[in-house]
């Protein structure tokens, strides 16, 4: 059989940071944390030297918790923070709502109070639409709320902001999650360490990404306050989050600290999400309807014209009926790679 690649690897598209490849120096540290042997499920050296760093970037108190990805992450981390009677205050557009099949609420039981959003954020007035009623047995007991870092719609809490909900919730005896898929990206647009708007803006629980970053299906959950848990470390193995060869996810996470490798990719992502933006900006059929703040560009485009762009390109309908397309950069995203999308789109406008 003749050995021809599956896929030719100089393809980009704008589709989604998911589908860009493994960074280099990540599939290094992978080879680096090959040969021997070492304890499994998580007493190995990699596993503890990542609770070293987390340690270091999140406070002493930090605990860290290796996951296969952002959903497990996600729900176990929700699980571990509320009783099976508790519910979560989250946005409309929060992932744990849209895109995770109801795990949250069929895995765990949990129930998801839906509140309007700004701009994709969660702010403490939406939030008090729905944190109400605590005692009611006829009511599941709001005990959470959840912010995602950048949101779905590509904008970045400040540490104010965060610090506002968690004001909010922690006076009314409600913690705080942040779903950090691209919690790297927002790093990076804040200029910031991850204290400055996490542990130090009052989150209590954190799912940390590194998928969309440039990781090998390697994610994890940092527990900021270790009082606001309970059974992390059992409901890992239930939740099929409990890798046996840990080290190897272990790994990838402390190559994304190592000398600011993953803000520095964020960086790169975000930058060319903001020249994608410039290159189509005052150009007539096309239109933005959320500020660029991290790696996502969400336009309005003619229908026509999107699937014209297509041909070339692949990307996401966000909201056909508004003709709201999304397009997304990752690591591995070139200037050359931008500018002949904007060619691409400014030609079929032209059409």
């Amino acid at each position: 059989m003749e050995d021809v690649p599956l896929h030719d690897p100089t393809r980009r598209t704008f589709a989604s940071d998911n589908y860009a490849g493994v960074l280099p120096e990540v599939l290094a540290a992978i080879a680096d944390a090959n040969g021997g042997h070492q304890i499994a499920y998580g007493e190995d050296v990699y596993t503890a030297r990542l609770g070293e760093v987390v340690r270091h970037e999140f406070g002493d108190r930090a605990e860290v918790f290796p996951v296969f990805n952002g959903t497990g992450a996600n729900v176990t981390a929700l699980t571990a923070l509320v009783p099976r009677w508790g519910a979560i205050v989250a946005t409309g557009s929060a992932h744990i709502h849209t895109d995770e099949a109801g795990a949250p609420e069929r895995v765990s039981g949990l129930k998801l109070l839906v509140v309007p959003e700004e701009e994709g954020k969660l702010t403490p007035a939406a939030a008090e639409t729905e944190a109400w009623g605590w005692g009611d047995e006829h009511r599941p007991q709001p005990l959470a709320v959840s912010i995602t870092q950048s949101t779905e719609l590509g904008t970045v809490y400040t540490p104010d902001e965060v610090r506002a909900i968690a004001d909010f919730a922690h006076e009314r005896g409600m913690a705080v999650h942040m779903d950090g898929a691209r919690i790297w990206n927002a790093a990076a647009a804040l200029d910031l360490p991850f204290a400055a708007f996490t542990r130090d803006a009052g989150v209590d629980v954190l799912s940390l990404g590194g998928t969309k970053n440039g990781l090998l299906g390697a994610e994890a959950i940092v527990v900021l306050d270790p009082d606001r848990v309970d059974g992390l470390v059992f409901l890992r193995k239930m939740n099929m989050q409990l890798a046996s060869k840990m080290r190897f996810a272990s790994a990838q996470l402390l190559a994304l600290f190592e000398d600011g490798l993953g803000v520095r990719t964020a960086q790169h992502s975000n930058a060319m999400a903001a020249r994608l933006r410039a290159g189509l900006e005052g150009i007539e059929g096309v239109g933005f309807s959320h500020p660029t703040q991290a790696n996502a560009v969400f336009a309005e485009l003619d229908l026509d014209a999107a699937d014209r762009v297509r041909e070339r390109y692949r990307f996401y309908d966000w909201d056909r009926a508004k003709r709201q397309v999304r397009w997304m950069c990752a690591f591995d995203t070139t200037e050359a790679d931008v500018d002949d999308f904007v060619a691409t789109v400014r030609g079929a406008l032209a059409q």
